[in-house]
């Protein structure tokens, strides 16, 4: 295992996306807990995007316009409808009466569909591994699936981190209903950003 793929690999998880915006939502609106579990749920999505490339599943996926598309479309309409949730439910950001009933099986859920109902993150693997390894080398996909557990790892502790920091400002935050407000349309905000880039988005 190289240095360049840990870097490169602790770059990508750094990196701001879908997954560190709903994990940052969890662990301001419910908690520590919360946030881990979203953290949980963003790592689990990752394994059928790992061994959709190390199958040949991706490949197919990148090379069918009709699979990407629906698999594409289906991320969008996820991705609206959690911008639209956190504009309508005062509850969702801000650990108000309404945050009660979301359980941790919600949060596991949704932080699964977040990612799951990406095709780019598979985009992203068919792309990133064999860059490490080479397939027609022997134990080629022990090895790969040995890197996308390092990624999932990766993955795993940066978003626990990102999920813990959230909860440890939540209760300086969720006080001041104005900035909750702002949270709550920065977080609908991002979602519809996100959305809107994954619906034009190439294979």
């Amino acid at each position: 295992m190289s240095i360049a793929f840990l870097l490169t690999t602790l770059v990508v998880c750094v990196t701001p996306g879908t997954g560190v915006v709903y994990t940052l939502a969890a662990g301001l609106s419910r908690g520590r807990r919360a946030g881990v579990v979203a953290a949980v749920g963003c790592t689990l999505a990752i394994v059928p995007h790992v061994l959709a490339t190390v199958t040949g599943v991706a490949a197919l996926l990148h090379a069918s316009a009709t699979a990407f598309q629906v698999l594409k479309y289906a991320g969008v309409v996820y991705l609206l409808h959690m911008a639209w949730a956190m504009v309508r439910d005062k509850g969702a950001i801000g650990g108000g009466r309404d945050a009660a009933p979301a359980s941790a099986r919600q949060v596991m859920v949704r932080a699964v569909l977040i990612n799951l109902l990406n095709p780019k993150v598979t985009i992203f693997f068919l792309a990133f591994l064999p860059q490490f390894v080479d397939p027609a080398r022997p134990h080629a996909v022990p090895r790969m699936l040995t890197l996308g557990g390092v990624f999932m790892l990766v993955t795993f502790v940066v978003f626990v981190a990102y999920g813990v920091l959230a909860a440890s400002v939540r209760r300086h935050v969720t006080s001041r209903p104005r900035v909750m407000a702002w949270l709550r349309r920065g977080f609908a905000g991002s979602f519809l950003v996100m959305g809107a880039k994954l619906a034009f988005t190439a294979r």
